[in-house]
């Protein structure tokens, strides 16, 4: 099983935007921190609007946010929502792919029974699983704390008063 570009970059942008301290970000920020193609990531984040996992803030100082906590986004209903077609094979619509054996094949259990697994799986993890090393990531991904002074990995940003 190969997952779409799309649930790729889907993925992608929601550890970002989990992993950003402000929760702010922008397309080309993102797009360039990943060096991925900004106008495949914009329709990424406008589906992912739609589905309610992404909100955008308008204006000067606008860009993409968590439209919920990461906690509450689960990596399995994120796939589904986004895969246009988990159908492993294509007897799992018969309609389309009419076989002799289909009533009593044991290999369509079997994937189906695969699909299941995988999904459950990934329906253990959330959001903020993926984002939990999130000073690593950011470094990775050359996110600037909140402050915007570069600091090692792991150092907490000072506190404001």
């Amino acid at each position: 099983m190969r997952l779409t570009v799309y649930t790729d970059f889907s993925l992608r942008l929601l550890m970002y935007l989990a992993v950003k301290e402000d929760g702010l970000a922008t397309i080309a920020e993102v797009a360039e921190s990943y060096r991925i193609s900004r106008n495949h990531l914009m329709k990424v984040a406008h589906q992912l609007g739609l589905a309610g996992y992404v909100a955008t803030v308008r204006g000067k100082n606008g860009g993409l946010r968590l439209a919920r906590p990461a906690e509450t986004i689960i990596l399995g209903d994120v796939v589904r929502r986004t895969e246009p077609d988990l159908a492993l094979v294509p007897c799992f619509h018969p309609i389309d792919a009419p076989c002799a054996i289909w009533p009593k094949c044991v290999l369509r259990q079997a994937m189906q029974n695969a699909l299941e697994a995988f999904l459950e799986t990934l329906d253990g993890y959330t959001l903020a699983d993926l984002a939990r090393p999130e000073s690593q990531l950011r470094a990775l991904l050359s996110i600037l704390p909140r402050d915007g002074l570069p600091r090692a990995p792991g150092k907490r940003a000072p506190r404001l008063s």
